[in-house]
Parts: C-alpha cells; sequence; structure tokens
C-alpha cells in the first residue's frame, strides 16, 4: 500500500514573518488594549507544524529519535533567555511590586523554571480566594509551560505510533500517523469546546484543551505537499489570513472564549499563509512576510515575548495605572526589543554554539548551570522575602484592639506594625479554609463540617453561603464557647444563599448547590441560619434571598447579617502605597446604601432576624482601611480573619437576641 509523500524540509522565512507579526500583536494588545490578540494560538500552530516536520524528517532520515540529543537541542534554544528574563522578573518583583503579592511570586517562578505554570494559573482560575490576585508578572510563562509539555509529549507519541505502524500493524507509516493526528485533534478539539463551555478559565491554560491546535499543525505538515493552489488562489488566501489573524484580538474578547471552537479562526489564518506560501507568487502575503526585517525581527521573537510582559507590569506598577501612553507603549516596545537583541546575542547565539560534538558534554555542563542559577535565584530570593517580612516583635493584644477600639476611635490608631503583615494577609483566612473536605465551590454536592461546641451543645448554627458569609466564621468560633452552641459549615465561595443569579455572577453550580442546601436544612433544620441579607450597595433585599428565606419559614430562623462596606481598591495595596493610610478610606455612603435594604423590602418572612454591624467598620461618615491598629480587608471586599475575631463582642449582642428569641432545645 501506497504512503503519503513526505514533504520536504526547507527553510520558510515567511513563518518568522508570521511570528513577527503574532508577537507584534501580542505585545499591543498587553500594551495599549489591555486584551489578548489570539497570538499565541498562531504560535501552537506553528510549533505544531515545525515540530512533526522535524521529528518525521529525523525518523525518516536515522530511523528512530535521538531524545538525548532532541532534548538537549531543545533547550539549547529555550533556557538561556527564559533563565535571565526569569531571574531578572524575580529580582524586580521584590523591588517594585508591592508585598501584598509577594507571597505568589516564588509560587509563580518556580511553575515558569519548571514548565508547569499554565496549571498554576488553571487552579487559581477556580480558586475563588485567587481571583482577586494582580497579575503576576510570570504570567506569561502560561503558554511557554504549554509549549514545553508539547515538546515532551509530541516526539514520545510520533515516535511510538511510528514504531507501531512499522513493526506491528505493518500499515504505511506516515499515513497511520496523519491518522493519529486526525483522531488527537477530533478528541482534544472536542474537550476544549466542552471545557470552554463548563469552565473556560480553566480550558484556557489547559494543555489538552490546547493539544488540538499542535495537532492541526502537524496534520498540515503532513498534507502539505497535497495543498498546492492556484497562485491567483493562494494571493487572495494569503492576505486573507494575515487579516484573519490581525483582527481577531480585536473581533473577539479571546481571554473569555477561547480555546473553544472559535479559536479556529485565528489558526484558520495561519494555515491560510502556509497554504498561499507553498506557490511563490509577487504579489503574495509569503513576499510581505519573507522580507528581510521581518525575518531578524522572527529571530527576536521569543525574547521579545518573554521581556514585554514583565516590563509592562512592572510600569503600570511603578506608574500606578492600568493605562499606558501612546509615547510610553512606544518606549516599552523598543525597551523590549533592545532587551532581546541583547540576550539573544549575548546569550542564546553562544550558547547555541556550544558543544556540537556527539556527546555534548560542554552544553550539558552549560545547560545545567543555568538551571542551578535558577533554582538558586528563587530560594535567594524566598529567603530575602522571608527575612523582610519576618515579624520579630510579639503581638500584644492590647496594642491591637481591632473592632474592640475604645469608641471605634479609628482616626487615632498608630498605623505601625500593623497586622496582618502585608506578605501573609492573602492568608489570613478562617480556619475552615485548611478543610479541603469542607469546601464546595463549583460543586453542586452539599458539604458540611462542624466546628465550635460538638457536644451538650444549646443550639446549633448553620452557617451558610460563601465567601461574604464565611468570613464572619472567624467571629462565631471566638464566641461558640461562650455561647454553648455548634457551628455546622456549608460553604461555597463565589455563591450566596439565594436561588437567583440573573447578572450571572456566581459559579454555575451555585444555584442547584443552594436547591440541595435547602434540602438539607429541611432534612435536619438547625436552629439559626446565619448568612448575608445584603449585596454591596444594593437598596434592596435581593429577591433570590427571600426565596429561600421563604422556603425554611415555620422550620428554622434566619440570623440575617448585613453584607460589609465595599472599598474602592484593594487594601492592602493601597496601605503599602499611601503616604496616610486615611487616603483608603472611603466616603461611608459609597461604600453602603444609605437607607437599611431590608426595610424597603417587601415580602420579608416572618422567620428572619436582622443584624447591622456597619457601625463597626465606619463612623457617621467614614469607613476606614485599619482599625484598631488590624488591616480590615484583605482585598477590597474580604474581612481579614484577624479582624473578625475582634468583631466578636459586636456579634454577641444581636446573637444573644436571636438564639433569646427560640425556644431553648433541651441539652444535647
Amino acid at each position: 500500500m501506497s504512503d503519503l509523500k513526505l514533504p520536504h524540509k526547507r527553510f520558510r522565512p515567511e513563518i518568522e514573518g508570521v511570528r513577527t507579526v503574532a508577537t507584534l500583536l501580542i505585545a499591543i494588545y498587553h500594551i495599549w488594549f489591555g486584551r489578548v490578540s489570539g497570538g499565541i494560538d498562531v504560535f501552537f500552530v506553528i510549533s505544531g507544524y515545525l515540530m512533526t516536520l522535524s521529528i518525521v524528517s529525523r525518523i525518516e532520515r536515522t530511523g528512530s529519535v535521538n531524545f538525548i540529543e532532541y532534548f538537549l537541542n531543545l533547550t539549547r534554544r529555550l533556557l538561556p533567555q527564559a533563565t535571565i528574563v526569569l531571574i531578572f522578573t524575580g529580582i524586580f518583583a521584590v523591588i517594585l511590586l508591592p508585598k501584598f503579592e509577594w507571597g505568589e511570586i516564588i509560587a509563580h517562578m518556580m511553575a515558569s523554571t519548571f514548565y508547569f505554570e499554565n496549571w498554576r494559573l488553571a487552579l487559581d482560575s477556580v480558586d475563588y480566594l485567587a481571583k482577586d490576585n494582580l497579575a503576576s508578572p510570570f504570567q506569561h510563562f502560561w503558554s511557554l509551560s504549554v509549549q514545553g509539555q508539547f515538546y515532551l509529549i509530541w516526539p514520545v507519541l510520533l515516535a511510538s505510533i511510528y514504531y507501531i505502524a512499522r513493526n506491528f500493524l505493518k500499515t504505511p507509516v506516515y499515513k497511520t500517523l496523519l491518522s493519529s493526528l486526525i483522531i488527537v485533534f477530533i478528541c482534544s478539539l472536542a474537550f476544549s469546546v466542552y471545557q470552554t463551555n463548563v469552565n473556560q478559565p480553566f480550558a484556557y491554560f489547559n494543555t489538552f484543551t490546547r493539544m488540538w491546535e499542535f495537532s492541526i499543525g502537524g496534520i498540515f505538515a503532513l498534507l502539505s505537499p497535497y495543498l498546492i493552489f492556484t497562485k491567483r488562489l493562494s494571493v487572495v488566501l494569503g492576505w486573507l489570513g494575515l487579516a484573519i489573524i490581525g483582527l481577531t484580538g480585536f473581533l473577539f474578547p479571546v481571554s473569555t472564549v477561547f480555546p473553544g471552537y472559535l479559536a479556529l479562526i485565528p489558526i484558520g489564518g495561519v494555515l491560510l499563509i502556509l497554504i498561499a506560501s507553498e506557490s511563490i507568487t509577487i504579489y503574495g502575503v509569503n513576499r510581505f512576510l519573507s522580507t528581510k526585517p521581518l525575518i531578524y525581527l522572527g529571530s527576536l521573537t521569543y525574547g521579545v515575548y518573554l521581556w514585554h510582559w514583565p516590563l509592562l507590569i512592572y510600569y503600570r506598577s511603578y506608574m500606578e495605572t492600568e493605562t499606558v501612553p501612546i509615547g510610553d507603549g512606544i518606549l516599552l516596545l523598543v525597551t523590549t526589543f533592545v532587551l532581546s537583541m541583547i540576550s539573544t546575542k549575548l546569550l542564546e547565539k553562544p550558547v547555541q554554539k556550544i558543544g556540537r560534538n556527539q556527546k555534548n558534554r560542554e552544553l550539558i555542563v552549560v545547560l545545567s548551570a543555568m538551571l542551578v542559577l535558577a533554582c538558586s535565584s528563587i530560594f535567594s530570593i524566598s529567603a530575602y522575602i522571608e527575612k523582610a517580612t519576618a515579624s520579630t516583635d510579639i503581638v500584644q493584644e492590647q496594642d491591637y484592639p481591632g473592632a474592640q477600639s475604645e469608641k471605634f476611635d479609628m482616626k487615632t490608631v498608630s498605623y505601625v506594625d500593623l497586622i496582618p503583615s502585608p506578605s501573609e494577609i492573602k492568608t489570613d483566612l478562617p480556619e475552615f479554609y485548611n478543610d479541603l473536605e469542607c469546601q464546595s465551590a463549583n460543586l453542586t454536592e452539599v458539604r458540611k463540617c462542624s466546628y465550635g461546641v460538638l457536644k451538650d451543645f444549646d443550639y446549633t448554627l448553620a452557617l451558610v453561603g460563601g465567601s461574604h458569609s464565611g468570613h464572619w466564621f472567624p467571629a462565631l468560633i471566638e464566641l461558640a464557647e461562650e455561647m454553648n452552641f455548634k457551628i455546622d459549615l456549608y460553604s461555597h465561595d463565589g455563591c450566596r444563599f439565594t436561588d437567583e443569579d440573573p447578572k450571572g455572577n456566581l459559579t454555575k453550580a451555585c444555584i442547584p448547590w443552594n436547591s440541595n442546601l435547602i434540602d438539607t436544612l429541611l432534612e435536619d433544620p438547625p436552629d439559626l441560619v446565619f448568612t448575608t441579607s445584603t449585596v454591596n450597595k444594593r437598596p434592596k433585599v435581593p429577591r433570590g434571598f427571600v426565596n429561600q428565606w421563604k422556603r425554611l419559614e415555620g422550620v428554622t430562623t434566619i440570623f440575617a447579617i448585613r453584607d460589609n462596606p465595599r472599598m474602592q481598591e484593594i487594601i492592602p495595596v493601597c496601605l503599602e502605597q499611601a503616604d496616610d493610610p486615611l487616603e483608603c478610606s472611603v466616603p461611608r455612603d459609597q461604600a453602603i446604601a444609605k437607607e437599611t435594604p431590608w426595610e424597603v423590602t417587601e415580602g420579608i418572612p416572618s422567620n428572619v432576624f436582622f443584624a447591622d454591624l456597619t457601625d463597626s467598620f465606619c463612623d457617621e461618615t467614614t469607613c476606614y482601611p485599619v482599625i484598631g491598629n488590624i488591616i480590615v480587608y484583605r482585598d477590597d471586599n474580604h474581612i481579614t480573619a484577624e479582624y473578625a475575631k475582634t468583631l466578636a463582642p459586636a456579634l454577641k449582642v444581636p446573637l444573644q437576641q436571636a438564639f433569646d428569641n427560640l425556644s431553648k432545645k433541651p441539652a444535647q
């Protein structure tokens, strides 16, 4: 049986031009538009095309893949510039970024060094607590991580298919290879479409939702000898492909809809260019893309991609802005290209010339030294952060009264040695977050964990809802033993105790979870259901809240606490940057609704007991970021666990009133 005609491996100058265009689009969209261009998808297709050609040619020539030589050549190309950018990014992160972000630096640096940054970001995307993280200066390493994983998988996959086809199936090798890549393409694309619909942020960084983009490049590499069109049609297809690549980021919100079927659009664009370039034409896009300036810039694209993102992040941090003026943006681009030229010429090119003998001993030594240098930098920066953020003073409770400050005199606090420290504030969470089995986020399953007094308690309090219910947990724990009650926790971050989500702000599992929660509460009713009664500055109680409360009318009492005031900035960052912490405060009428929402909401059922602790956050005119030397917020809306503990005395008053209204249960 005849096999496929193998493509002729040759230098494709238009590919360097495509790389240049894609890289410029990535940088331009990041700098001036704050959007994603779709250029990464172009790179994935090109990587699949070139890698498949390289491996197939190697197998055809030698009958096998020398994996040691393959990986050495790969690291020779990737490691030098990546190492210097990683070190630069880590050092300047602790110089220019707020301490609030320091805890994330080492995690992202480590993930980027070992090519799993995409999975780190994927897990962050489904972690509600990480949703307010600032953009990491290492974030762009996600695509390099996906490519790195592809470079590991692809030679093993292709070599295995080649071996099986030749020695076991006895089928035409390259037809079998093509069939296998088509299967990979179909399975990965189907998974990508499904996962993008179910959980797009997670899908965006997932290696397996991206594998079809590489495989279609491989499919084209095998079919390219058969994809020859007339010169006139090639001219049209080529320029159409370039237009598609250029307009993708403008027409589509790439970061929120890819990598599902819409990613076929920029991928179609690069395939049209590759197809058109099979026919050499005077007016074709290949002639433009093969010009010397674009080819030269194409040789710098790896460095440009590596350098542009951390420079942009540090510019935004230093200038305290999200927008970049035209002039500053041009300066950023020029700086990016200069740094890429330097790192390419002085580091990458010399390393590529090292050790081209059979054993490559010198190259192995150099590459190993670079890896050691990267790891040493991680440990050094980690040690510096630990030393710089270590607290040498013993916290004296009387110095940190928090909400128990006398008359809540918020304007006269010392603002010295505030707690939690900026580097620890992200992890200053209620203790139940340490129990993974208690988390129901993104699940419809209702999970219960019990805390407080577990035997001979007088009351059972069910703490239900999302993080704005959960951040009252430290105060409740402080009161549980004193007031002799058990806490049954039903937590679902990114959710609320509601049966409506009109704006689509909650998790997809939230409403089904709420339905299951009602069944659970009806089956085993607690004495009190502790939950939030309002959202943000909304003037009325959300209708979905009221609906849930009515379902429990006659069964249990709802303890509905008013949502805490919302601030206008991420408070730990603001406190680091402000000359006076009071600059981070917010007028009370801008942080919370002027009228009490439940007083203007109709249909409130009789089983609801309302509580309002706004005066523990604000005086008559202002809501404060620091009270009693404790930072109130760990972002712009969630209470720190340290401050929540000090709310216990204020919470005790309405909670005792609610318990007193119950007919006391016999001791359990």
